[in-house]
């Protein structure tokens, strides 16, 4: 009946103990952790409630948002902050009932402590000045919130801190019964300096954007810009929690964990094969490649792409062999020529402790054509092939990064682009390989489509 979206960055602490709160009201049929890129153990907490848990295509919690809303399932949709503990056992009732029984279509919430400091010194009056009929409410930036499903598809969902006073205008703009709603008294974490100057810019931003009184460069001044924190692909892969473990496991993604590739399953159900294969078969530059086929992803959207990893089988034994392999000290993870927002998802499912790939860009989380080919995979003077562009220069980082030797590591791959990494791992494996090259530099092979022969390898 409800589907449950918790934004989440770096909440281990609390994580678990949210999502049990929000088991504890019937109406909830699906709860989904959007993680933020976190860099400590909230996925691994968040896996231990069994929920869906997806990472965000780009830091900021209205891409969170954005991304929760088109992958829930339930015409109703409720959203909670991830570091409240102090919830009522039914605070989802609170915010889902007037909805469900036709009093509202989106409900904001108030709690019982001091209103914050941006709420009083900058969305409030600015309220009261540019959107009068809507300043009356307690807390406007309360992020606790929920919606019809269709409602929210209709609206700009900021991508920064302007999201709740974002959604809160759009929906009074589109006619929406709004009603507001008590969740008792509940504490939250202080906000540093930093953020509040961050939030403030960005809810500026977001209110003067929708009056309808400033041109753009007015409010592109307030904008967070300049506060924008970088958390490259690297730095999100090299978890804290699995530090001091000294071997590593690396897989390949298309036709080794997923029975088919990506790409080619993406280009049959959106029609683009013909210009697919026209690209790889007259393209021998990996980086015209990848750029050119990133172009026929234009207009797609996360939840488009995510559906369609879904469809593609995995290995019916990957998730138990991974456990397996973790058990035995392994550090886990995917290097592929794909994209990280899915390579991410399929680490999520399965378990592992990272993954590596090409990064899509995204604009309000729909596909601009353009994909960024991470340094890490670009050929430097530490190299030990002599290709620009190899997954061994990224096992190389990896390596330094976590203090592993390259005889401790086992690589598994199926295509000519995993020769290199397979050749030179301490234990390769050539998976249902397509390449004669590649089985025959493998240490091992493994034929059938399933992982279990790994667990004989490495014993």
């Amino acid at each position: 009946m409800v589907t449950v979206i918790i934004p989440a960055f770096n909440e281990e602490a609390t994580i678990r103990k949210v999502i049990q709160i929000i088991k504890r009201s019937a109406t909830v049929s699906e709860i989904i952790v959007i993680d933020d890129k976190s860099t400590d153990r909230t996925i691994e907490e968040a896996e231990k409630e069994n929920v869906k848990i997806f990472t965000s295509t780009l830091r900021g919690k209205g891409t969170s948002m954005r991304e929760g809303i088109m992958l829930a399932s339930h015409d109703i949709i409720a959203f909670v902050d991830a570091d409240i503990t102090t919830y009522p056992d039914d605070v989802i009732d609170r915010l889902v009932l007037p909805i469900i029984h036709d009093e509202a279509d989106f409900v904001k919430s108030y709690f019982d402590r001091q209103a914050g400091r941006v709420t009083e010194l900058v969305a409030k009056p600015l309220l009261s000045f540019l959107f009068p009929s809507i300043s009356d409410y307690k807390q406007p930036l309360s992020g606790m919130i929920a919606g019809r499903k269709d409602l929210f598809s209709k609206i700009n969902i900021e991508d920064d801190y302007g999201v709740d006073i974002g959604i809160l205008i759009d929906m009074h703009q589109e006619g929406a019964r709004i009603k507001e709603v008590s969740l008792g008294y509940i504490e939250n974490r202080m906000q540093s300096i930093f953020q509040l100057g961050k939030m403030s810019k960005e809810v500026t931003a977001a209110i003067l954007k929708r009056s309808g009184q400033f041109l753009h460069t007015t409010f592109d001044l307030f904008t967070g810009q300049y506060f924008n924190e970088t958390n490259p692909q690297m730095e999100f892969a090299v978890k804290e929690s699995v530090m001091g473990l000294k071997k590593l496991a690396i897989f390949d993604m298309d036709k080794t964990i997923l029975q088919q590739s990506f790409i080619r399953t993406m280009a049959a159900k959106y029609h683009f094969e013909e210009e697919l294969n026209e690209i790889v078969q007259s393209t021998s530059s990996p980086f015209i490649r990848i750029k050119q086929i990133a172009q026929l992803l234009k207009g797609l959207t996360i939840g488009d792409m995510l559906k369609t990893a879904d469809e593609i089988p995995v290995v019916d034994d990957a998730r138990d062999v991974i456990s397996e392999l973790k058990k035995k000290g392994y550090i886990c993870g995917i290097i592929s020529e794909s994209y990280d927002v899915i390579t991410n998802h399929i680490a999520n499912k399965l378990g592992l402790h990272f993954s590596l790939a090409n990064e899509l860009e995204f604009h309000k989380s729909v596909v601009t054509g353009e994909v960024k080919l991470p340094s890490f995979f670009l050929r430097d003077k530490k190299s030990i092939c002599n290709h620009d562009y190899c997954k061994t220069n990224a096992v190389l980082e990896l390596l330094k990064r976590y203090g592993i030797q390259q005889k401790d590591v086992l690589a598994m791959g199926n295509s000519k682009n995993d020769i290199c990494m397979v050749k030179n791992a301490g234990t390769g494996i050539a998976f249902c390989a397509d390449n004669k090259t590649l089985s025959k530099v493998s240490m091992h092979q493994i034929h059938v489509p399933q992982f279990s022969g790994i667990l004989s390898i490495v014993v």
